[in-house]
């Protein structure tokens, strides 16, 4: 008959402890993204590969904008495969939030769709800026909740700029920052999307004109100098994430704000990353709920102290 090994609890315990460690960086993210999916309509998702692409780069994110979408049914085909069964992102259901479709000619309507985890994330209340020739593609704010992150309630706005246009709308995003945080009474705000605000469309210069870069109160997240495009020939900072207030800074994970170049990631040729867009999503990770954060140093003192006791009992 074998003998017991007095030091088989304390691996036991070991290996608990670091599985827990392990779970508590795995719930200290929450990420939210952006990307402009360039004219994504029914024809282009039934590209298996276009269609793969853009589902890794959705499934990393806990809300997902998608810009630039053409038709409905693209939106069905992706969260079909999304949620199908058999696919390995099976852990999560994921829905979706639209807005009507949007511009200012009939041959270029697009609409803005925010795709979300279910359970992660509960839509609490959508609102169409209004105003009348303020933007070719008006704002479509969405007021998210979450019991995984420090700040339960958030407001999401995207914009993708008319290109020759930019600096103004860029600048009218305070108008619908007011409207928005006075609606629902909530001033945690924050743009998102392709601003096209870099490179010849948005100057030096023209940064005196926008309110949005004048005002203390918000914070760019993603760097002028940042490269948000495939394409060798540019080198412009379009897509941004940008937020309002201290108390919505202070619930961001530091240096979580970046751009996903999915060709390195995915390890694509950039004539195939190009077939799915020019344009490289850009993200940011809101800290967890503050019951977790407050939690964990308890659970691991106490994982610490009961392997300290295993480990005295078996000396």
């Amino acid at each position: 008959m074998g003998s017991f090994s007095p030091r088989l609890p304390l691996l036991l315990l070991l290996f608990s402890f670091f599985t827990l460690l392990v779970e508590v960086v795995t719930a200290s993210g929450f990420k939210i993204c952006a990307y402009n999916v360039e004219r994504f309509d029914s024809a282009k998702a039934s590209d298996s590969r276009v269609l793969h692409t853009v589902k890794r780069i959705v499934s990393r994110c806990d809300i997902c904008l998608l810009q630039n979408v053409v038709d409905s049914g693209a939106v069905k085909m992706l969260l079909a495969s999304l949620n199908r069964e058999t696919d390995r992102y099976d852990e999560y259901t994921y829905q979706s939030v639209s807005s009507k479709s949007l511009g200012n000619s009939p041959a270029d309507m697009q609409r803005y769709i925010f795709i979300y985890r279910e359970g992660n994330v509960t839509v609490m209340g959508q609102h169409q800026y209004q105003k009348q020739n303020a933007f070719v593609r008006a704002p479509f704010a969405v007021q998210f909740q979450s019991k995984k992150t420090a700040i339960k309630q958030f407001i999401l706005v995207p914009l993708h700029s008319g290109p020759s246009q930019a600096v103004q709308e860029i600048d009218r995003l305070y108008d619908v920052f007011k409207e928005v945080s006075k609606k629902w009474n909530n001033t945690n705000v924050m743009f998102l999307g392709d601003f096209h605000a870099g490179c010849a469309y948005v100057t030096r210069a023209d940064k005196k004109n926008i309110r949005l870069f004048n005002n203390s109160n918000f914070s760019w997240m993603i760097r002028d100098k940042v490269d948000t495009t495939v394409s060798s020939d540019t080198n412009c900072a379009f897509d941004r994430i940008v937020v309002h207030g201290k108390p919505f800074l202070k619930s961001i994970r530091p240096y979580s704000a970046n751009v996903f170049n999915y060709v390195k990631a995915f390890k694509l040729p950039k004539s195939k990353a190009q077939e799915v867009s020019n344009n490289l999503p850009v993200e940011v990770s809101l800290k967890s709920s503050a019951l977790l954060l407050q939690a964990t140093p308890l659970l691991i003192l106490i994982s610490v102290s009961a392997i300290v006791q295993s480990f005295l009992s078996a000396l």
